[in-house]
């Protein structure tokens, strides 16, 4: 894919640029390595002030930020907008708690004094997605900065002013030159990024194919990855649930970013007992969206990020039909110069088949029917993923088991599946391994030193 700006909404190229040459991200890799060499001696006190300056440039310039995502990628610009917002709180979060996450831990050994220190790598590449183009940069980088570590962006190459936005931020707001670099390189500039010495370890949000094509070659070169994956998240209703509730939070789960997040809610697995209303209910709530011009402020859902993306849901919805799968709403593309596709609902999937399996990388929904508990966790752990994992019930017992035996690296109970700095994010099975966020996504990028002293 060339690196460019592509508007979704229209089809018009608004900007390309060239990649680097090898040249050229030596001469990044040489100023990473060097400023690490400063950088990490700064006290916390220090970095926790550049941090809490990114936020404050973050919530100055919200709505420009906000604009280059709608613009690069259709996100509608009140979701763009608050997703400046969340990079703003996580930098805020990290600026606090970082110096109590990465404190010395006393313990008592036959030493005079023993205890762990956790001390920053070095270099981290971090491999990021278009579908939140700040987000997700941004969650990787305020730990990581905070920890004494220096990062390296190689962004989705549909999201270069983003990607080039972000590093400015992080410059204007004191980091030292160095401390966090924007590399606009294609994919396969990436594995020589990896194997360079210099750079310790590496992360990735994308596809499965990315993730494991970047841990095989961190494997080989005995580097550490943390890896979030794709998924294809169940969104549980049982029959005591609050339907209208599970009905409105489901339509929001499923058409987040336009469909086209990792932990949106893809497979509805219903009571046969509320069936029909809960059906009537999502189709009522699809039909009151409004799909159209991300820019405009009551649009609802705007296009997808990307021509090949479009092409991808229209091919998995006609193999649902094709298998058998009932069109209850949408199910064929808006005819526009944008990447367009309506909110819809698909029912008579079958379990076993292959299209059920797969995670819809948009504004699609599938819809099972089963007959109790045991058959709706067995259902949402029949998939390759395990990223997240929504659940409607009031009965406690219910909740409990659900808690227990769903398979995925988050259960929500009655509430939208979602990331929030306080808590860890990630993912089993092909969703990935490690975590982001919390006290555990800083810990993932340190030296965790085991100090003695007689």
């Amino acid at each position: 894919m060339a690196i460019a700006t592509i508007n979704p909404t229209t089809g018009e190229t608004l900007a390309t640029f060239e990649p680097l040459t090898d040249a050229e991200i030596e001469t990044k890799l040489a100023l990473a390595a060097s400023t690490f060499q400063e950088y990490r001696k700064t006290d916390f006190a220090t970095r926790s002030n550049w941090l809490n300056q990114a936020a404050a440039i973050l919530e100055r310039d919200q709505a420009k930020y906000a604009e280059i995502m709608t613009l690069e990628m259709g996100k509608p610009l009140k979701s763009a907008m608050a997703e400046v917002a969340k990079c703003a709180l996580v930098c805020r979060f990290y600026s606090e708690k970082a110096p109590e996450f990465l404190a010395d831990v006393s313990i008592a050994t036959d030493a005079s004094n023993s205890y762990v220190s956790y001390q920053p790598l070095g270099i981290i590449l971090a491999v990021m997605p278009w579908n939140f183009p700040f987000w997700q940069v941004f969650r990787f980088a305020a730990p990581a900065l905070m920890a004494g570590n220096v990062g390296i962006l190689k962004h989705a190459s549909n999201v270069p002013q983003c990607a080039l936005a972000i590093e400015a931020i992080i410059k204007e707001a004191g980091f030292p030159e160095g401390a966090f670099q924007t590399l606009l390189v294609g994919a396969k500039q990436v594995a020589a990024i990896v194997e360079d010495d210099r750079v310790k370890a590496a992360t990735l949000t994308g596809s499965e194919p990315a993730g494991a094509s970047l841990a095989s070659i961190a494997g080989k070169n005995l580097k550490k990855t943390v890896l979030e994956l794709g998924g294809s998240d169940p969104f549980i209703v049982l029959e005591s649930a609050d339907i209208e509730a599970a009905v409105k939070t489901g339509t929001t789960a499923r058409m987040l970013n336009n469909g086209q997040s990792c932990i949106a809610a893809k497979r509805f697995i219903v009571s046969d007992s509320i069936g029909d209303r809960f059906e009537q209910a999502l189709m009522d709530q699809f039909e009151s969206l409004k799909v159209g011009d991300p820019m405009e402020e009551d649009t609802n859902i705007g296009p997808l990020a990307t021509a090949t993306i479009l092409q991808d849901i229209e091919q998995q919805v006609q193999t649902a039909i094709a298998q058998g799968a009932k069109v209850l709403i949408g199910g064929k593309a808006i005819e526009s110069n944008g990447n367009f596709y309506p909110p819809t609902i698909l029912t008579n999937i079958e379990p076993n088949s292959d299209i059920a399996k797969e995670e819809f990388f948009g504004p699609v929904a599938m819809v099972f029917r089963v007959k109790n508990l045991d058959e709706a966790i067995a259902l949402a752990n029949d998939t390759p993923f395990g990223l997240g994992a929504s659940a409607w019930t009031q009965n406690p017992t219910e909740q409990q088991q659900l808690i227990t035996e769903i398979e995925a690296g988050a259960v929500f109970i009655n509430g939208l599946v979602k990331s929030d700095p306080r808590l860890p994010f990630g993912g089993i099975k092909r969703s990935g391994y490690g975590r982001e966020l919390s006290i555990q996504g800083i810990q993932e990028f340190v030296n965790t030193k085991t100090v003695w002293i007689k």
